[in-house]
């Protein structure tokens, strides 16, 4: 996603994109260990998105 979709975005929605973003994450990672991950561009992908978003949250706590 984009950041500024990312920051239009509630708190609490940001939380519940982040649980689903792992989630995702969790799934690629039983593929790559089941030896059949049909797009391994996805794990940074997932984890950038996963960055941005507790960037976000951090901003969000501070002000």
């Amino acid at each position: 996603m984009k950041i500024d979709q990312l920051r239009g975005l509630s708190r609490e929605e940001l939380l519940q994109k982040e649980e689903e973003l792992k989630a995702e994450l969790y799934k690629l990672n039983l593929q790559r260990y089941g030896g059949r991950v049909e797009k391994p561009h996805r794990f940074s992908l997932v984890r950038k998105d996963i960055a941005r978003i507790e960037t976000i949250l951090n901003e969000k706590k501070e002000k």
